[in-house]
């Protein structure tokens, strides 16, 4: 949950800076007509519109982050010339104390830093960064919803594999014109003193949070100005409607039935756009404490975030698909460890907060000196070892429980003993016509009634705001009801399973052709080897690449 409240909180926070500016409103204003924008494409669309916008925002913002990139380097006078500017830009405006704050780092263009490096050590990077990355790309609801509607197996491993080659664009089209940005706009992107930074950006610690915008408005044509801002706000207003969904939806169907077991389907649905309304306000009151956490830097807090919470859930996934020995109390209680160590070290930075550049620091060293990726990697060597020692000290799992839900047993075809057996199509289908024959005759039945016009519910006026509540809230209205008292015994529903069961009768299927394994595994070694040579080449000290 504290994660979904996170996603929401960047959600809103990284929109709310594109409009603040491009339109020069305050950051609460500019959060207020996000959310506005984000109800109205949510109630209005409904998951229809986050596939749509999906897909279209991914075209738009390729296209335009290219063509972004093409005019920033055209406007520094070439690639070659990216390194000596970018060591030269630093701000007109330096206090005393922050001169060194104020220089762009030795390491700015290196991946993988020394050990101790304050922003991303190449140890912490690879031991403990990435099981906040498996966290979010194999677990995450939101990634994970779209790869459940894959048709098939080889759908989804096709569209992980696309979705790997993207993630590699960013490097080019979102780094290298953010480094840009601080080139062209030093005293706007890289400020250092806290009144120029309140002037620029509302925030005392930095703006590095608009270099990429900024970069927008001042260089890309006013059509294509406002088609890559709508593809932005797009793709976030796309997010903040999958969390709202999964964070409602978990609330209301995990936890509120162990407060009320016996609740309405009505009185969910009330509660789940409550909870709704209850995130929403504490991720405005939290944009606060994210202008002030990790210097300013919205991409840092993401990372330092994930990190503290993010491993037990990664480890519980992990070894539940690859060690059959893994049980519920050991997941259990991993998950409930992590997130009270995790839960610690989250308050303890909110309570000792980085210092402003210049300034001593003085927090405790357990804070100071403990890099978010090593605390990752930290909690999730404890989250392993609670994993392991539970489940050897309580019983395994049921056999019949781990067909198909393991590494080892994913294509395990045997019947599960909780496994209900599909009905024939066919046999369904029968069925279905013997009860439309039952409410024809009773449809027949009430036609030929003398009184049948006076047991019809008539519609009665209801106010406007009494509607648009009965609407938001998920009421049915009059007519609705006296349909479904037609069909009380969902033969509608009924006959829409035996035609979904038919149509999808060998569809979702594990099996793949040989040409499919060659392409997909072919295709998978190009990016791995791909990604290695990216991280080779932009990590070590030659050609471009080394210090100044």
């Amino acid at each position: 949950m504290l994660l979904c409240l996170n996603c929401i909180i960047v959600n809103l926070f990284s929109g709310a800076i594109f409009i603040q500016q491009a339109r020069g409103w305050s950051i609460y204003v500019s959060v207020l007509i996000l959310l506005a924008l984000t109800a109205v494409s949510t109630v209005t669309g409904g998951l229809a519109s986050v596939m749509y916008t999906d897909t279209i925002q991914c075209f738009v913002m390729l296209a335009g982050g290219i063509l972004l990139t093409y005019k920033a380097i055209n406007e520094i006078g070439g690639i070659g010339n990216l390194k000596p500017r970018y060591f030269e830009a630093k701000p007109s405006v330096i206090p005393v104390n922050a001169t060194t704050c104020a220089m762009p780092k030795d390491t700015a263009f290196l991946l993988l830093r020394p050990i101790d490096d304050h922003d991303m050590p190449w140890l912490g990077f690879l031991a403990g960064q990435t099981f906040a990355s498996m966290w979010y790309w194999c677990t995450d609801q939101v990634i994970v919803q779209r790869l459940l509607a894959a048709k098939n197996l080889a759908h989804a491993q096709g569209g992980t594999l696309l979705a790997g080659f993207l993630k590699l664009m960013p490097l080019f089209i979102i780094i290298i014109p953010g480094m840009i940005s601080r080139i062209l706009f030093p005293d706007d992107v890289s400020c250092v003193d806290p009144v120029e930074c309140y002037r620029v950006c509302q925030s005392y610690t930095g703006c590095s949070n608009i270099a990429y915008p900024r970069l927008v408005l001042a260089l890309m044509p006013s059509g294509l100005k406002g088609l890559m801002m709508a593809g932005m706000l797009a793709a976030l207003m796309s997010g903040l409607s999958s969390i709202f969904n999964s964070c409602s939806t978990m609330f209301t169907i995990d936890i509120w039935p162990l407060i009320r077991p016996k609740a309405s389907v009505r009185e969910q649905m009330i509660v789940g756009r409550s909870f709704t309304f209850a995130m929403i306000a504490f991720s405005i009151a939290w944009i606060v404490v994210i202008q002030e956490m990790q210097s300013g830097e919205l991409y840092i807090y993401i990372q330092a975030i994930s990190s503290i919470l993010s491993p037990p859930i990664a480890t519980v996934y992990g070894l539940s698909v690859i060690w059959p020995r893994m049980n519920e109390p050991a997941a259990f209680w991993t998950l409930i460890i992590g997130l009270v160590i995790g839960s610690v070290r989250f308050i303890l930075d909110i309570i000792y907060r980085e210092p402003p550049c210049g300034e001593p620091d003085l927090r405790p060293s357990f804070i100071k000196d403990i890099h978010y990726m090593y605390f990752a990697l930290i909690l999730t060597i404890i989250s392993v070892i609670t994993s392991v020692f539970v489940s050897l000290i309580t019983k395994p799992t049921e056999n019949f429980r781990l067909i198909r839900t393991t590494y080892w047993t994913r294509f395990d075809e045997s019947i599960r003993d909780d496994e209900v057996k599909p009905v024939p199509a066919k046999t369904m289908e029968l069925t279905d016509m013997d009860w439309h024959e039952e409410d024809d005759k009773c449809d027949v039945d009430l036609e030929e009634g003398e009184e049948a016009d006076d047991v019809m519910i008539k519609d009665k006026k209801v106010s406007l705001c009494k509607k648009f509540f009965i609407w938001f809230c998920g009421y049915e209205d009059t007519e609705q009801s006296t349909s479904k008292s037609k069909d009380p015994e969902g033969v509608g529903l009924k006959s829409s399973v035996a035609d979904a069961f038919e149509s999808h009768s060998g569809v979702a299927s594990l099996r793949q052709t040989l040409t499919q394994k060659i392409i997909l595994r072919t295709t998978l070694a190009l990016i791995v080897v791909l990604s290695v040579f990216l991280f080779t080449y932009f990590s070590l000290p030659f050609h471009m690449h080394n210090s100044p």
